[in-house]
């Protein structure tokens, strides 16, 4: 698989990462029916609201929001899988995701269980495969 050249640094440090917690968020970016699904998670992507990076951030702010069902397993299991989609995208979003959009990650029944480097790659896949990955000349 071919590896994404990494951002500066000081790139990251710019882009804020933000929480989705109203469930009009979450439907919003699900209308888009922008998604990619790997056994580890589904991505799904939309276009943020005018006004919400805000003036302040210069638009490099990223919102997430984070779901996982009764399909993926109990209560002490789906927080699990929301706990380690949370640490990925910790890892991931601020040198690999297009500031400006919106991201809801959705737990698979595999997310609990598949091992931590391949929930990266799955999050990479995605994000390139939705066209949300950062190019090399944004993340310079």
């Amino acid at each position: 698989m071919a590896e994404v050249a990494m951002a500066d640094p000081q790139q990251a440090e710019r882009t804020r990462l933000a929480r989705l917690k109203r469930r009009a968020d979450f439907l919003r970016v699900a209308g888009v029916r922008r998604k990619w699904v790997t056994p580890g998670v589904m991505l799904q992507v939309a276009g943020a609201l005018p006004g919400e990076t805000g003036p302040d951030q210069g638009g490099t702010t990223i919102q997430i929001g984070f779901t996982a069902s009764r399909k993926v397993g109990n209560s002490v299991v789906r927080n699990r899988a929301r706990r380690r989609l949370k640490a990925v995208v910790d890892e991931v979003m601020p040198l690999h995701a297009k500031p400006g959009l919106d991201y809801v990650l959705i737990a698979r029944r595999d997310t609990p269980t598949r091992p931590y480097a391949l929930l990266v790659e799955d999050l990479k896949l995605a994000l390139r495969k939705t066209g949300a990955l950062r190019s090399e000349r944004e993340a310079s």
